[in-house]
Formats: structure tokens, sequence, C-alpha cells
């Protein structure tokens, strides 16, 4: 097994698990159980994604596709628009 994607959190982790048994590769995602054993606490570096030895280069292909570190073009607050109702 390699590790092919270090999640930031568990969303990521299953995307790219999915992403990639889609495309007929077995995925697995390690250190999910360790997440609430730090309580509140961010840890990161626990989830990976991990594939057969012989599937590593077929799935960094398919996660580089996914595009997951990508900034949207267009952002979600728009300084020309009114704001609606701010909080206080």
């Amino acid at each position: 097994m390699q590790i092919v994607y270090r999640a930031h959190h568990l969303f990521d982790a299953h995307l790219v698990r999915h992403a990639l048994e889609e495309a007929g590769l077995p995925a697995f995602v390690f250190g999910e159980s360790l997440l609430g054993g730090m309580g509140e606490l961010p840890v990161f570096g626990v989830l990976q994604v991990c594939v057969p030895d012989a599937a590593v280069e077929q799935a960094q292909d398919i996660i580089a596709a996914l595009d997951l570190g990508a900034v949207p073009d267009d952002p979600i607050w728009d300084e020309d628009a009114e704001p609606g109702i701010l909080p206080a």
C-alpha cells in the first residue's frame, strides 16, 4: 500500500477515495478512527488515502484531475455587491 493523498479533513479523504473507486481502483482511508481521539484539537496528517502499489501512478493522475487545491475564480464575497444583513 502506498499513500497517494494526505487529507486535511474527512470530506477530502472520502472525496478522493470515491473518485478512485469510481475509476476502478481499490482505495482505503486510514486514520479516520483517530480523529475523535484528540477531542476538539485540530490534528493534521492523520488522514491518508492509500492504494495498492501497482495503482499509484493512475491514482496520482486521478487526484491531480480533482484539483482539490484550486482557488475558485469567483469569490463568495463580492465587494461590489450591496451587503444584506451583517453580523453584529
